[in-house]
């Protein structure tokens, strides 16, 4: 079986640092494990780490589905989930700015349309 390595203290701190930059104060990343689909074929789930947090109203989380491979997500409630629109990412730090990035655009048409 083909385990997949929890993050380092360097992505994590490129993820809290962003983050952190993002809202101008630091926002607790909690550390979990996810069961997905790494293939769209697979009929197991694998357990791979993911980095979570809340920030206004809004629920984020990164998965780390290889040595340096990551998906990521945004969402409000089990029906409002976001993706970026790409599938995986090669560098942590593309994966976060791109993710809170998009996140910030839904939040201001959310805003706009209430």
């Amino acid at each position: 079986m083909n385990t997949i390595p929890d993050f380092s203290d360097t992505e994590r701190s490129i993820v809290e640092q962003t983050v952190k930059e993002r809202y101008g104060k630091p926002i607790d990343v909690q550390s979990a494990d996810a069961e997905i689909r790494l293939y769209p074929d697979d009929r197991e789930l694998t357990s791979v780490p993911v980095l979570y947090w809340e920030a206004r109203d809004a629920h984020f989380v990164i998965f780390k589905v290889g040595e340096k491979s990551y998906r990521n997500q945004f969402f409000y409630t089990a029906r409002e989930q976001f993706g970026t629109g790409r599938e995986e990412y090669d560098e942590i730090g593309d994966c976060v700015i791109t993710l809170l990035r998009l996140q910030a655009d839904h939040e201001s048409m959310r805003v706009n349309e209430s």
